[in-house]
């Protein structure tokens, strides 16, 4: 007798994740190379399509000595970028990215360019301190690293530049914090795509994407997450809607779909 595996149902790919969590930008920790426990909040972070970052901290901070003085003006260093859930759950990061690389101070003339660039993607008055009480910094990635509910995958720099962050990553947050706060009747319907043994739990939005409805069911034994798949990928606002209706079990849409 043929034995039968699972399906898994479609995501994301690895490189796509963690360009969806550099895209919507998060919260960032620096970390000089074998000092995990100092854990620096820059000013201000960001994530270019290459998968290097620029990094904004104030002028005085220690570890801009450090790389000044590190050979070749390079210190090695890590770059956290935490992925918050959309609503407050009692696990409140959704997924990580670490970038590794080497961390060097720009020139004043690199510094000007770094923030130009920074400022065509995501507009940001704390831009206007660099060079004003704040010094900018360049990471130039070597490994890459995500992980979230989906699993813990390394990405080569080509596959982060060559992905795309998700369609509807900026937009998602919002419309998840509105289907907590203002629809809990259409999360309760979702609960019929569970496993029998989650449907007595507390069930949360957690991501969406163009693949799916991701859940979160907090429960006396733990957190589990669980991926509610579309019938096809989507990519525009009209889709997602009919596919989210389908999941709910909208009778409508089933008529069409049997008409």
């Amino acid at each position: 007798m043929a034995e039968t595996t699972a399906r898994r149902p479609a995501m994301p790919s690895p490189a796509e994740r963690a360009r969806t969590i550099a895209e919507r930008g998060g919260r960032a920790a620096l970390m000089p190379s074998g000092e995990t426990s100092a854990r620096i909040a820059p000013l201000l972070h960001h994530v270019h399509p290459d998968g290097a970052a620029t990094i904004l901290l104030a002028d005085e901070h220690p570890i801009i000595a450090s790389a000044f003085h590190a050979p070749r003006g390079e210190l090695a260093a890590m770059l956290e970028v935490a992925d918050p859930t959309p609503v407050r759950l009692r696990e409140p990061v959704r997924g990580l990215l670490w970038l590794t690389g080497w961390l060097r101070v720009l020139d004043s003339e690199q510094e000007r360019e770094a923030v130009l660039a920074v400022a065509e993607r995501r507009p940001d008055s704390r831009l206007l301190d660099a060079g004003h009480g704040a010094t900018v910094l360049r990471l130039e990635s070597a490994s890459m690293v995500v992980a979230d509910a989906e699993g813990t995958c390394s990405v080569a720099t080509g596959e982060f530049s060559a992905a795309r962050p998700d369609p509807f990553c900026m937009m998602e947050d919002g419309w998840l914090r509105h289907l907590e706060l203002s629809h809990r009747d259409v999360v309760g319907l979702l609960a019929r795509h569970l496993p029998e043994q989650l449907r007595g739990g507390h069930i949360r939005p957690l991501g969406l994407d163009k693949h799916g409805l991701r859940l979160r069911v907090e429960s006396a034994d733990g957190d589990h997450d669980v991926r509610l798949a579309f019938s096809r990928p989507v990519f525009t606002a009209e889709h997602l809607g009919l596919e989210l209706r389908r999941l709910v079990g909208c009778p409508f849409l089933a008529q069409q779909r049997q008409g």
